[in-house]
């Protein structure tokens, strides 16, 4: 097993490159476009573990991974153990290899039923929880996490040694605590402190935005792994450069305007393939604005996209849009 590699339970990943969950974002088609793209593994989005949301649409698509390489890995969402139990259960026999847990979501909706981030103010009841999903399931169970719930309350180090202790096989910790949102910069201080506290492989996450960061980020904590969200947004091709610069420690070329206009269109197919016609063509609309976000003209690109209601006219405008980018020889704005 190479340096770059993570073994997850009986999974060797091809290298150690996370795609972060993402509500509304890593869905089917993205987890499998980031794959192929260099991604060692991509964790779906968030599955309630409410049992009586489990036959809605919504969940239903999360829980679709047909197609996907090998391991698939759910997160699960939830504050009662045993629900969280049932959960994994549920997910494992819906075709689940490795069950993630969130304890990392800072969203309010969620943390207002004291589930995702909001769970590291009981350290009792995360104990509880792990300890009751590791031992429902045969697949290996990971967790996610962040470094605390506020800026004076940083208990990371504290919830990574019950993690190891519950029987968790590796663990990701975003740079940030509840109270910090998105804002700011992550930190990674406590991610080093993290991995030199226990023996499984820690993941680092949080504003890992280019193939620089990403090895000052791996040289500075020592984690095992990395994990991108936003910054894969409109930009797949991350994790082949980080790869790339990881390996070789020189930058691979930009992706061609032919090249960008090809994987969108494929991105765009795979949408429709999904959703259908109506919810694809929504669901389009952002990936649309994030791979457009700093090419020339892109502003008045994306207002008229949004103003498109079929499939074909989001595929024609889009065509149309990266010709005349093509015509020009260049991406940029």
């Amino acid at each position: 097993m190479t340096k770059s590699a993570i073994k997850i339970g009986s999974y060797i990943l091809p290298n150690n490159l996370f795609l972060a969950p993402m509500a509304g974002v890593t869905d089917r088609p993205f987890r499998q476009l980031c794959r192929r793209l260099g991604a060692g593994m991509a964790v779906s989005e968030m599955i309630t573990a409410n049992k009586s949301l489990w036959a809605s649409k919504k969940s239903l698509l999360r829980a679709n991974h047909t197609g996907e390489p090998e391991p698939r890995s759910v997160q699960i969402a939830g504050a009662d153990p045993q629900m969280m139990a049932d959960a994994a259960q549920h997910n494992v026999n819906q075709g689940a290899h490795i069950i993630d847990i969130n304890m990392g979501c800072p969203a309010k909706k969620v943390c207002n039923v004291m589930a995702g981030s909001a769970l590291l103010q009981n350290e009792k009841l995360v104990g509880e929880i792990l300890t009751s999903v590791v031992s429902a399931v045969e697949v290996p169970v990971t967790l996610k996490i962040r470094t605390g719930w506020d800026p004076d309350n940083r208990n990371g180090i504290a919830i990574a040694r019950i993690a190891e202790q519950s029987g968790i096989q590796a663990l990701a910790v975003h740079g940030r605590t509840r109270a910090c949102g998105y804002k700011g910069e992550a930190e990674y201080d406590t991610i080093a402190e993290i991995k030199s506290s226990i023996n499984i492989p820690v993941i680092a996450n949080g504003d890992i935005n280019s193939p620089e960061k990403a090895k000052q980020i791996l040289d500075y904590s020592q984690v095992d792994g990395l994990m991108i969200g936003r910054a894969a947004q409109g930009n797949p091709w991350i994790f082949q450069q980080i790869n790339h610069f990881l390996t070789h420690g020189e930058h691979l070329a930009a992706p061609t305007v032919i090249e960008v206009r090809e994987t969108l269109i494929e991105h765009l197919h795979t949408l429709y393939d999904f959703y259908g016609d109506y919810t694809g063509v929504r669901m389009a609309r952002k990936h649309i604005a994030w791979y457009s976000k700093g090419l020339r003209n892109g502003n008045s690109f994306r207002q008229h996209m949004n103003t498109l209601e079929h499939p074909q006219q989001q595929l024609d405008f889009t065509e149309q849009f990266f010709a005349q980018l093509e015509h020009r020889g260049t991406i940029a704005a």
